[in-house]
């Protein structure tokens, strides 16, 4: 059966996409609807120009948003057949999705849907992980042809000294800094980072690897368990070449990993600032040479006891999808 989801249905499965992660919640993408099926474009009005000169990470950003409209579908009972980079000298459109109906959700597809009503990105120190055989399993869940690393605790050295370095390089750079701050500790309703989401100077020191972010005025959060240092685990995720198709199947791995972890009760942080600049992404590549180039890390573990970080704010979907008008309904689901 190829009949193709409606209007009302396709906004929602892209609503539920677009709860992706992107860099500093830019939501760099944009989405088109025909009787065609459903196109993903990057949007270049949101790319963040300082930290992302080549697109890397708008293009990861999307691949994400890719894997969650996927999940989402399979949840709804829509296989997806996607053809990525579908047209040569357009490098913004990054795939066509076609839809089918006749997918057979089981209980794990249900699992990952709620994944991604709950999934945030926690800034805070975590516990550790239970187990290093539920990693493994994430690890099997997020293929798309990348590399993924499980790093030692010894690691953690080299990542500080990697983040220090990032931070060293731009902390004179005003570019950078109007930049960040632009985007990270305002309060505006649909972009950015908002100050709830971001860690107080306190939690931010319990975290070695994390990215420096300006300091906002911040809300008190209540928490009655607090590790005294960061406990978690820290996977790498890399691609044997630095092309675009590398980086959107990289963005899909990344998303199922966060989406497996955060279905299974974990905490976990995407970290990129550590793979922006040649000496940092050096030193996080000589961790796993075998990984080939280093595009993102994630951080994954036990999460606080106490109040959660909000969820970011998202973009209407109006303003980020084009679609024909609704149609009555036809009992999709």
């Amino acid at each position: 059966m190829n009949d193709q989801p409606d209007t009302a249905v396709v906004e929602m499965l892209v609503e539920l996409a677009c709860r992706a992660p992107s860099v500093h919640n830019s939501q760099p993408w944009r989405w088109t609807y025909s009787s065609r099926g459903l196109d993903l474009y990057t949007d270049s009005s949101r790319l963040l120009g300082v930290i992302d000169p080549t697109e890397r990470q708008m293009v990861l950003s999307c691949g994400a948003a890719l894997d969650h409209l996927e999940k989402a579908a399979a949840a709804f009972r829509w296989t997806t057949e996607i053809d990525l980079l579908p047209t040569p000298g357009a490098p913004d459109h990054l795939a066509h999705v076609r839809f089918v109906h006749d997918a057979h959700p089981r209980s794990h597809e249900f699992d990952l849907l709620a994944a991604i009503n709950r999934r945030h990105s926690d800034r805070r120190a975590f516990g550790p992980v239970p187990s290093n055989r539920i990693l493994t399993r994430y690890l099997r869940q997020a293929q798309y042809g990348t590399e993924m690393t499980v790093l030692s605790a010894e690691s953690k050295q080299t990542l500080a000294k990697a983040s220090t370095l990032s931070a060293s390089v731009r902390k004179y750079d005003a570019t950078y800094q109007a930049e960040i701050r632009w985007w990270a500790g305002h309060s505006f309703r649909s972009g950015g980072i908002p100050p709830e989401a971001l860690t107080n100077r306190a939690e931010a020191s319990r975290v070695q690897v994390g990215r420096q972010f300006p300091e906002p005025h911040r809300v008190a959060r209540t928490v009655t368990t607090e590790p005294v240092e960061d406990e978690s685990t820290v996977v790498l995720l890399g691609t044997a070449s630095d092309e675009r198709l590398d980086w959107l199947q990289c963005g899909r791995a990344m998303s199922a990993f966060l989406l497996a972890a955060t279905a299974d009760g974990l905490a976990t942080c995407p970290l990129t600032h550590l793979t922006e600049q040649s000496g940092s992404r050096h030193l996080v590549e000589s961790l796993a040479p075998r990984n080939g180039l280093a595009q993102l890390l994630i951080r994954v573990g036990t999460p606080m006891i106490g109040s959660p970080p909000p969820r970011t704010p998202r973009h209407a979907v109006a303003s980020v999808l084009s679609a024909p008008a609704r149609t009555p309904n036809r009992r999709q689901s």
